[in-house]
């Protein structure tokens, strides 16, 4: 994205300076020229503005696609951790039955 936006911005600035040259190395009046410039700028101000608008609308698409990944692998990981958490306690209430079954035999040998 960063390569992006800024051969882009490259690519807009560098279209706004040749205009703005071959404006002012035109044979024109200088009314005329300056009207020129001021369109080119404003045109050149739009062609920016849209440009980074589009820049912020594709990085916010990417964060929110990448935060519902990971949204989505932090609720698998929660997940396993319970089965497995469920699975440690399963097995330890065994062997606590077997351990209180080991003490009452020997309890009753008493």
């Amino acid at each position: 994205m960063n390569n992006t936006g800024n051969t882009l911005l490259a690519i807009i600035a560098g279209s706004a300076i040749g205009a703005a040259l071959g404006v002012l190395f035109a044979p024109d009046k200088g009314e005329v020229t300056r009207r020129k410039i001021a369109d080119q700028a404003a045109a050149s101000k739009e062609a920016i503005t849209n440009n980074a608008m589009d820049l912020k609308d594709r990085v916010v698409s990417k964060i929110s696609s990448e935060s519902e990944t990971l949204e989505t692998r932090m609720e698998g990981i929660v997940s396993d951790v319970s089965y497995k958490t469920e699975d440690v306690i399963t097995t330890l209430e065994r062997k606590l039955a077997e351990l209180k079954n080991k003490n009452k035999k020997l309890q009753k040998t008493s």
